[in-house]
């Protein structure tokens, strides 16, 4: 037998002690979710042809055996998702010099990650040991990996700063470093990762400001950023990375203001720019969006008005506003967004008819509270709005579209409205 496949079945039990033994010709072991548990035997290593193994998402427990540094021909180990220990096996794993995927994450290893890490096989691809309890630094020699196209190290204890060797991955598509203790400034030498598409820095103590030359990763699809201490301003080259799907820069303390050229971001689908202090208007350019489906500003400083051209960004489905200081009307044409099934302006300035067509049928009283002066139905908790208000607020919201579109005309303005469609 060359290869026994049998994942994803409703099975239990041990692995057999000497199956190293008794299946010495085989190349390829995949068991995979099965209910696995005790050890991984020693005796694997006398099957001396193993290529994969795949004993992920079982409840396989003590040490990794450093037998399998044995194994010479391994391309493929995946021990993911169990309770195995000792990270020490890394050592012997440097004698593996055909590995491509190393993946032991989700298991309780404790420890440091050792500078042997360096001298694994230079054919590594794919190297994933997050959520394993690993703490200290991550050492420079993670920088000799330079065949690496992906670095999980996500969820561990990791601290101190990102080491600059990183700038020797060269062809690395995807950083995973999220959720660990790392503090201090991203290192330029972040910038030198070409081939770059995801970079994932979220619930850190980074701080400082972030280097603007991440805008040159013209690769970047996904740039995780939240949670940590970064301060000044968000870099106007990032507003450069016209490929760029997902970006996350809230929890940290980005202050400044929202620049007309966001309207760059084309093909964006989520943008959290929450728990900021960025301050200023929130420019009408933002309508330029058409892809995003997620869009959150809330708890910053931004004033003014809504943009009318919000209504414009027909796949939102997700639209955060609130713990601002945004005032004047909720545009009605907002009841385009057929998609949005999230939606709150609570805690601002906001007067006037909250819209009751299109999504706004299913808002409840928390989209709108703590507002100066709203009205519409009871049920959401605001005084109801008077006929009277209503074809005023009406008229001023033509008169408001009017102005954006012929801002050069010599219309008369309407008579000053009243407190509820004050703008």
């Amino acid at each position: 037998m060359k290869s026994l496949y049998l994942s994803e079945n409703p099975l239990s039990g041990f692995l057999p002690s000497d199956i190293g033994c008794t299946l010495p010709n085989l190349e390829g072991l995949y068991l995979s979710n099965i209910n696995l548990s005790g050890k991984i035997p020693s005796s694997i290593c006398n099957a001396s042809n193993l290529n994969y193994l795949q004993l992920p998402y079982n409840s396989l427990t003590g040490v990794i055996p450093n037998a399998l540094g044995s194994l010479r021909y391994l391309q493929e180990l995946q021990i993911r998702g169990n309770y195995l220990t000792d990270i020490n096996f890394l050592d012997s794993m440097t004698n593996c010099k055909k590995l491509r995927i190393l993946d032991f994450s989700s298991n309780p290893l404790y420890g440091k990650l050792p500078s042997s890490v360096g001298n694994l096989s230079s054919s590594l691809q794919y190297f994933y040991a997050g959520f394993c309890k690993l703490m200290g630094n991550i050492p420079q020699e993670i920088g000799n990996l330079s065949g690496l196209l992906v670095l999980g190290l996500k969820g561990n204890d990791f601290e101190g700063q990102i080491p600059t060797t990183i700038k020797d991955l060269l062809h690395i598509q995807g950083l995973y470093l999220g959720g660990n203790k790392l503090d201090g400034p991203i290192p330029d030498e972040i910038c030198q990762l070409e081939n770059l598409a995801e970079l994932i820095l979220s619930n850190n103590k980074l701080s400082g400001p972030v280097p603007s030359c991440l805008g040159m990763l013209t690769f970047l699809r996904k740039l995780y950023l939240d949670s940590n201490n970064f301060t000044s301003k968000i870099p106007s080259t990032l507003l450069a990375l016209e490929n760029i799907l997902v970006l996350n820069f809230s929890l940290n303390a980005f202050d400044g203001y929202l620049l007309p050229e966001i309207q760059n971001l084309k093909v964006v689908t989520q943008l959290d720019l929450s728990w900021n202090r960025i301050s200023g208007t929130i420019p009408s350019t933002i309508g330029g969006l058409q892809r995003l489906e997620m869009l959150s500003l809330a708890h910053n400083h931004l004033q003014g008005s809504i943009p009318e051209s919000i209504s414009g960004m027909l796949s939102l489905e997700f639209l955060d506003m609130s713990h601002n200081i945004l005032s004047g009307l909720i545009p009605t044409s907002l009841e385009l967004l057929i998609y949005l099934k999230y939606f709150n302006v609570s805690d601002n300035k906001l007067q006037g008819e909250i819209p009751d067509g299109g999504p706004f049928v299913n808002f409840t009283a928390q989209s709108f509270m703590m507002n100066d002066a709203l009205c519409g139905r009871p049920e959401l908790q605001v005084t109801p709005c008077k006929k009277d208000d209503k074809k005023r607020c009406n008229t001023i919201r033509n008169w408001q579209r009017t102005q954006s579109t012929d801002s050069g005309s010599s219309r008369s303005q309407p008579q000053k409205p009243h407190p509820t469609c004050n703008l």
